[in-house]
């Protein structure tokens, strides 16, 4: 975008499910009420990059700091 302040990349991880409608819901576990969806794989990720850079806006004007991402564990019940 222009006129944006160049910042270093981050990488994030992205939760992705499809609903029963069979669109696309991606969420990133580290930046709280960070989700977006998509009828593909392509848009979801199109559309959750831009929701990402909102949430990271929010976050460094509330001051709040990205939490470590640990990672996913799988547990059978």
């Amino acid at each position: 975008m222009a006129g944006d302040i160049e910042r270093d990349k981050q990488e994030f991880y992205v939760l992705i499910e499809r609903d029963e409608d069979g669109t696309f819901v991606g969420e990133v576990p580290q930046l709280r009420g960070c989700y977006s969806q998509g009828k593909t794989l392509d848009e979801l990720m199109k559309n959750i990059q831009e929701m990402i850079e909102l949430c990271l806006e929010e976050q460094a004007e509330s001051g709040e700091a990205v939490p470590e991402f640990v990672g996913i564990q799988k547990v059978t019940v």
